[in-house]
């Protein structure tokens, strides 16, 4: 079979999804490609099944740290409901609803493997051998994303390790669970099997959330042993095998031996570009693939796209979205011959992708964050000043929560007085991102936010507070 598109997509997560979707929108035809499930990785082995793997211990905890409330929690988690509960997240792993809204939108599905044949050309071979080709009048873009990094470990891929989609997609809670990688999936993961009662060992080269603010990730680490989870920083596994029995036993460098019935590695991830056709077009297959503001391939002749964690920008499924809308867009207009607004903040490019990047890890405590850290402030020559202010000494929070711990810290370019960052870590704060991600992204002088005023008594107030500890 031989059909033509203005614009094939190869991938058909949220990404790809969007793409089409703005294509379709802007008035042209969209074809979109998926050799597994419609709807991504977010939807079945990452945001979606891992947000409810960890929300019904969130809500134990909160009941537990009110009077009244605590007295009603007499019991512990029911596993098999959080599980059940997963599974009805994760669509019990079944794509119906997600290509019944593609047949919705005029999205045309083809199900196999696309790779690219030559320019503007894809080819698509079905699980039963027959390929059929897909032209693009005017772009194809590879929305592919990434997939889990397997370190070379001695041992490590011979001893089948879980990576983020089988710890997302768990059928049964291990009794002894270890971690490599302290990150937001090895941090997250952490928490939810902590919670669920496996024996959680968390093996960190460094420190927790390394990215993030160094606050943050203590008090993450602190929350995982106050759970009964063994965090170990500076740890690094050197050798992992399996024995006859199943038990994992990792080699930390200097000798010591941590026995685990399963392990989890999330340590980074790696592009899905391996065999998407990039070899035909001049491209190295395996890469992240280089994208101008608009997300057009460099050197990829003017019709290749990629977005999403594909093109390294940002691993987030939400900025790879923001992404989708942007390149959908201007590949409508360049289609139509319209104007390319490509400028910072243009409607055709993804400004936010390098100053406003709002992140929400749901660990206990949650850390939420936007824009730089001060570290990332400092390291891109800003003149700052860093505020910090204590989230339990907040009236909102005192009320939230009996022993409200937490911690906010905003980082001000001292030149614009305008905030450049903003993290705040404690629980439930992942509702109050979004004012900071506005503060950020529209650049609101610190002088107007005074007039932004916080409702009382909410958690919220902790910006009168960040703003009073700064001055006027």
């Amino acid at each position: 079979m031989d059909t033509t598109y203005d614009v094939v997509v190869i991938g058909a997560g949220p990404v790809g999804e969007n793409v089409a979707d703005r294509v379709v929108k802007g008035g042209l035809t969209a074809a979109i490609v998926e050799r597994e499930l419609v709807g991504g990785e977010c939807s079945y082995w990452a945001c979606m099944p891992t947000k409810a793997l960890l929300r019904s211990a969130s809500a134990l905890r909160a009941a537990r740290r009110l009077p009244g409330a605590r007295e009603a929690a007499t019991g512990d988690l029911d596993v098999a409901a959080v599980l059940g509960r997963r599974d009805e997240f994760a669509a019990h792993w079944k794509d119906d609803g997600q290509v019944a809204w593609l047949e919705s939108a005029g999205i045309a599905l083809h199900r196999g493997h696309g790779r690219i044949a030559s320019a503007k050309v894809v080819e698509v071979t079905g699980d039963d051998g027959v390929i059929s080709t897909l032209t693009a009048r005017h772009a194809v873009v590879v929305a592919t994303g990434s997939g889990a990094l397997v370190p070379d470990i001695d041992g490590l891929r011979a001893s089948a390790p879980w990576t983020s989609r089988e710890a997302a997609a768990a059928s049964a809670v291990p009794g002894r669970l270890a971690v490599i990688g302290a990150g937001v999936v090895g941090s997250e993961m952490a928490t939810a099997f902590a919670a669920l009662g496996s024996a959680v060992t968390l093996l960190a080269r460094g420190g927790v959330l390394p990215a993030a603010e160094p606050f943050a990730g203590e008090l993450v680490a602190e929350a995982l042993r106050e759970a009964g989870a063994s965090v170990r920083t500076g740890a690094e596994a050197t050798a992992v095998r399996r024995d006859a029995d199943g038990t994992v036993r990792i080699t930390l460098a200097g000798g010591e031996e941590i026995e685990a019935d399963e392990v989890l590695v999330a340590v980074g991830r790696t592009p899905n570009t391996w065999d998407v056709g990039l070899d035909r077009i001049g491209l190295r297959p395996g890469s992240w693939l280089t994208v101008d503001e608009t997300m057009r391939v460099v050197d990829g002749g003017g019709w290749l796209y990629a977005a999403g964690d594909v093109n390294r920008r940002v691993l987030l499924t939400h900025q790879g979205k923001y992404q989708a809308r942007a390149t959908g867009d201007v590949i409508v207009a360049r289609a139509k011959g319209e104007p390319v607004e490509d400028g910072r903040w243009g409607r055709h490019a993804a400004t936010a992708d390098v100053s406003a990047v709002p992140q929400v890890v749901f660990t206990e405590p949650e850390v939420a964050s936007v824009g730089l850290t001060a570290a990332a402030a400092d390291e891109a020559g800003l003149r700052t000043r860093v505020v910090d202010y204590d989230l339990g000494a907040v009236a909102g929070a005192s009320l939230h929560a009996d022993g409200y711990r937490g911690r906010a810290r905003m980082v001000v370019d001292e030149d614009r007085h305008v905030i450049v960052g903003c993290t705040l870590a404690g629980p439930d704060v992942a509702e109050l991102i979004h004012a900071a991600t506005i503060a950020v992204a529209g650049e609101v002088p610190l002088d107007r936010l005074w007039h932004a005023v916080p409702a009382y008594p909410t958690v919220s107030e902790i910006w009168l507070r960040l703003l009073e500890t700064y001055g006027r």
